[in-house]
């Protein structure tokens, strides 16, 4: 713990802008003196005061409500005040400016300054503090941001569980088991003198195998939770005039791009976030794809394909219309071998590449020709390929059916809890090790020590999830992502 944790803190905790109530929140050791003096009257533990908020001059910045938590029972774990106004920013900036201050004023019993270190919260603090003081761990304190940042109902209460701990608690008895096993090898260790089966005697393989189940269904939950938090990048694009707008605004169920005859109408990209069966998409119309002298439309050009090099998903927008005709054919060719190349390309400098089959690039291509509804009797070429009408809505579940598979989307359990990339990969790392362990125990001579050290290894991996072992670099990554006041 830094010097800067004991600090006591304030901040402004609701979101910026206009609103009916707007909160500042203080937290830290011993604000109950200093509170009392500046409001004029004692605070009982979580009662809610309606008083003045006075100002240097004993005016009234506002009349609101003021709660005092005492620690340890509050959300950081120290004394916290919460002081509740109108949900003006001028307001609630003059009652943030006048409580840093008042603590810096003497205390007439002291002759020192209330609370000489009251300074201003960083983002996260509060919730930083409270991880620090054991009020929650760390995947509890990433719900938090979760929570608020959830674009899906099935997001939010899929964060709403983590933050209860029901994804902690999964990592907590996996952990004890794991435990459980580590001391039994390190035992046998310790005492080579028994002769005893080990293997046999303990049922390793029995529990091994019991741990590499259950990890793999918090494996699975964690993913479904990934997927309900982050989402699908999917970016749709094509030639001029082939419909991309048109399958947008289908998709979004709303008018969000302009759609004229004319070819190039769409001149930046266009971004809309959609939920299907609660799993966030991420949708992104781009400019046709062609040379143009328009300099307008080639930064419109440019803007797609740096938006197609960050996709996840690419949908690549056929004109049925257009099928027959050779010159349309050739584009579409010289535009998917550019798109392959630019995939490729962008899957060789991302930090974890994935492999791709045939040399292709890792990223799907679905084919979609629209405009079926015009082309009577129209059979795509490739036999993946989506036929639909953004104008009808013939297909469109298709389509959304396909982007979930893409996904890997399964049906949303009610016992999903909320994870994040790291979450995926540690538990990755953990089923490694297991894998590792698993290949000593079967082997012909088991070696006890390496077998103890992959289940070690295990170990510090689920520990990253919760936070038991980790490192304050990480901490200050994690927190400063969220808003100030949380």
């Amino acid at each position: 713990m830094q010097a800067s944790d004991t600090q006591p803190i304030a901040a402004i905790a609701t979101a910026a802008g206009r609103g009916a109530v707007g909160i500042v929140r203080l937290s830290g050791r011993g604000l109950r003196p200093w509170a009392e003096h500046w409001l004029g009257r004692q605070l009982q533990p979580r009662h809610a005061h309606y008083l003045p908020f006075p100002a240097e001059d004993g005016q009234a910045i506002d009349h609101g409500l003021a709660l005092f938590f005492p620690a340890p029972h509050s959300y950081t774990g120290e004394d916290v005040l919460e002081l509740q106004a109108h949900g003006g920013p001028i307001v609630l900036q003059l009652l943030l400016a006048r409580c840093l201050q008042s603590a810096a004023e003497p205390n007439p019993a002291t002759g020192r300054p209330w609370l000489a270190q009251l300074r201003l919260a960083e983002p996260g603090e509060f919730t930083r503090r409270a991880f620090l003081n054991d009020k929650m761990d760390l995947a509890q304190a990433e719900a938090v941001a979760d929570l608020i940042d959830a674009s899906t109902e099935s997001a939010a209460r899929s964060a709403s569980r983590s933050l209860s701990g029901a994804f902690s608690q999964a990592i907590d008895e996996l952990r004890e088991r794991l435990i459980h096993l580590r001391m039994l090898v390190e035992a046998t260790l310790d005492f080579p003198e028994e002769d005893v089966d080990f293997l046999e005697a303990a049922d390793a393989r029995g529990q091994l195998a019991g741990l590499q189940a259950q990890l793999r269904a918090i494996g699975q939950r964690a993913r479904q939770g990934a997927l309900l938090r982050d989402g699908l990048h999917v970016v749709i694009a094509g030639q001029p005039n082939a419909g991309k707008s048109s399958l947008l605004n289908a998709l979004a169920g709303a008018e969000l791009a302009i759609v004229t005859p004319i070819a190039g109408t769409t001149r930046d990209k266009v971004e809309q976030t959609i939920q299907i069966d609660g799993v966030p998409l991420h949708i992104i119309d781009t400019a046709g794809l062609r040379q143009t002298d328009d300099v307008v439309e080639q930064i419109g050009v440019q803007r797609a394909w740096q938006a197609l090099e960050q996709a996840q998903v690419v949908l690549f927008l056929h004109d049925a219309l257009q099928a027959d005709d050779p010159a349309s054919q050739q584009r579409d060719a010289a535009i998917l071998a550019q798109l392959h190349a630019r995939l490729r390309s962008a899957d060789s400098a991302s930090d974890t590449p994935e492999p791709a089959p045939d040399g292709m690039a890792a990223v799907p291509i679905v084919h979609v020709w629209n405009k079926c509804d015009a082309a009577s009797g129209f059979r795509a070429a490739q036999p993946d390929a989506l036929v639909l009408s953004a104008k009808t809505g013939q297909g469109l579940d298709a389509l959304r059916q396909r982007l979930l598979q893409l996904a890997g989307h399964e049906t949303v359990a009610e016992d999903v809890f909320m994870a994040r990339a790291r979450h995926v990969q540690a538990l990755a790392e953990v089923g490694e090790h297991l894998d590792q362990a698993q290949a000593q125990i079967d082997s012909p001579a088991p070696a006890l020590d390496l077998l103890a050290e992959e289940l070690r290894l295990a170990q510090l991996a689920l520990n990253r999830i919760t936070g038991e072992f980790g490192a304050d670099d990480l901490l200050g990554v994690i927190f400063s992502r969220f808003c100030i006041g949380k």
